[in-house]
């Protein structure tokens, strides 16, 4: 950890921070998570040093990049998600385009002001950030298959459409109805009824769009996040191997 000194003698002295070089130091990430960056092709190697610092030097059990790109109006809109499984955490990284005509841009809410380039012009930006979630911290782990004449579906076969859906209780939704009873004849208000969901993070991959490689890797991290969720580290890591 640095270490700091503040000067003494001085009216107004300025801190001075000694700097430890082995903070620098980068851990080895997995060569296959550094390809799937790659293959992502959104600022592969700013994702890469951000999980760097997310992981903290340990062991990679299973991983998942997602590319996605949307439009908003007359702009196209790119962001990626990249989910890191350790034995004891699940990291998550997100990184997204910012367009320099952006409220958050132009007030500084995304960071310490307005992104300038050379010219002294606003310019457009990306941030990237990491969440660490503790494994016992994880409360759902979601699923949702889709396959197509399900009559001719054999063992083994997989799902042509994946979503996956992570909770940690960060981010719930809730969906509101109004509340009824038995009485067809009742005009009482009773109010509304509903239900919360965690929606931390939900991805989707198609077989169609994104190739079946993608269904099968994130099938392959959803079993070993369970698995991990359940308690059985071990068992985890060899679903990643699967």
């Amino acid at each position: 950890m640095p270490d700091g000194r503040v000067g003494r003698g001085h009216r107004g002295a300025r801190m001075c921070l000694m700097h430890d070089a082995s903070a620098d130091t980068q851990h080895d990430l997995p060569a296959a998570l550094r390809g799937d960056l790659e293959r992502a092709g959104y600022y592969p190697d700013l994702v890469f040093d951000v999980l760097d610092v997310g992981v903290g030097g340990e062991q990679v059990v299973s991983h998942l990049v997602h590319a996605e790109t949307t439009f908003d109006a007359d702009e196209v809109r790119r962001h990626v998600t990249a989910m890191v499984l350790t034995p004891t955490r699940l990291v998550v990284a997100h990184a997204d385009d910012h367009a320099p005509d952006e409220p958050e841009a132009q007030s500084g809410a995304l960071g310490a002001g307005p992104a300038v380039g050379a010219a002294g012009e606003a310019t457009s930006f990306a941030t990237a950030a990491t969440e660490a979630v503790p494994i016992a911290q994880v409360r759902s782990v979601v699923v949702n298959h889709v396959v197509p004449t399900p009559e001719t579906y054999r063992r083994g076969q997989g799902s042509r459409d994946l979503t996956l859906t992570i909770g940690w209780g960060a981010v719930g939704r809730i969906e509101l109805e109004p509340a009824g009873c038995g009485d067809p004849d009742c005009e009482a208000d009773h109010g509304y009824t509903g239900t919360t969901t965690a929606d931390d993070v939900s991805l989707r991959v198609s077989a169609d769009a994104d190739g079946e490689q993608a269904v099968t890797g994130m099938l392959a991290f959803a079993r070993a996040l369970s698995a991990a969720t359940a308690g059985r580290a071990d068992a985890g890591q060899r679903a990643a191997r699967r």
